[in-house]
């Protein structure tokens, strides 16, 4: 039976139950094909997985003053059958008040240069709120293992590198991107897509494929004929195509095994992330 915890006192209670180890996964909830397999990779590793649910204003524009947090898609009931039906333990499905008591914390965990490079540059204050957020969950939950999705490729790298420098006891496992049939990265954001805009975000997926064929090539990638690409799309506005290396999110000169390449777009009001790894000579 998967128990409801909406307050921290209640998922300190639940989890004290809990047998073996712990898995979490964090997420803001709308969930889709990419969080049920962060789900299954938990269910295979531990005896038990935890399930957060919270959209954290932290990590959006204004601390969650924007049409984006409030119109952010939130359906609790959906997301807790899904969890039921997926046999995950406990989901904990705090308030903002539950979460951050007494309004704004005043202690923060900072992303440093890593959380004001690509995404960051864009949405000032994104990853310090992503970093606060996963630590006090880290806190709150004590797991052995957590679980976060290679999409989200810059998240992944600083909370790697948060739970190394700050010495968090848990291990971070990174899940591959889950597409569509179409190809499109899965994203609770695609909600939000029309049709139309649907169709006009593949060009996305269609450029970093084509990148990814270059360097398994060894042909020079033409990052900027495929900034071209994108920015001429009907529909899209190009926020950033890098190559970095994924531990650093610093940029690479030169296609070495590992590296990525990362992309923000809008299309129809919606921004969209993804990125693939790019290996030479495979």
């Amino acid at each position: 039976m998967t128990v409801l915890a909406r307050s921290v006192a209640q998922l300190r209670s639940a989890i004290a139950d809990l047998p073996g180890s712990v898995g979490l996964v964090p997420t803001m909830g709308a969930l889709h094909e990419g969080h049920a397999r962060l789900v299954s990779l938990a269910a295979q590793e531990n005896t038990s997985v935890v399930v957060s649910v919270f959209v954290n204003p932290l990590q959006f524009t204004d601390l969650g003053d924007c049409d984006d947090f409030r119109n952010y898609p939130r359906d609790l009931d959906a997301d807790f059958a899904l969890l039921e039906n997926l046999g995950v333990d406990v989901v904990f499905a705090p308030t903002t008040d539950e979460m951050y008591p007494g309004g704004l914390p005043q202690v923060w965990v900072r992303s440093g240069e890593m959380g004001e490079r690509l995404e960051g540059a864009s949405r000032p204050g994104h990853f310090d709120g992503v970093t606060t957020v996963v630590a006090k969950l880290f806190q709150l939950t004590q797991p052995d293992r957590a679980y976060f999705g290679e999409k989200d490729a810059q998240q992944l790298a600083i909370i790697q590198r948060m739970v190394a420098d700050l010495n968090f006891p848990v291990a971070v496992r990174p899940v591959p991107i889950i597409r569509g049939e179409d190809g499109l990265a899965e994203s609770s954001r695609n909600q939000h897509l029309s049709a139309e805009a649907r169709e006009q975000a593949l060009v996305l997926p269609h450029v970093l494929a084509e990148l990814q064929e270059r360097a398994a090539a060894g042909v020079p990638l033409d990052i900027k004929g495929a900034r071209r690409m994108l920015r001429t799309a009907e529909g899209v506005e190009l926020d950033h195509l890098e190559v970095i290396d994924p531990a650093t999110l610093l940029p690479v000169e030169e296609v070495g095994e590992g590296a990525l390449a990362v992309a923000a777009i809008h299309v129809g009001g919606t921004r969209l992330i993804d990125n693939v790894r790019l290996v030479p000579g495979a």
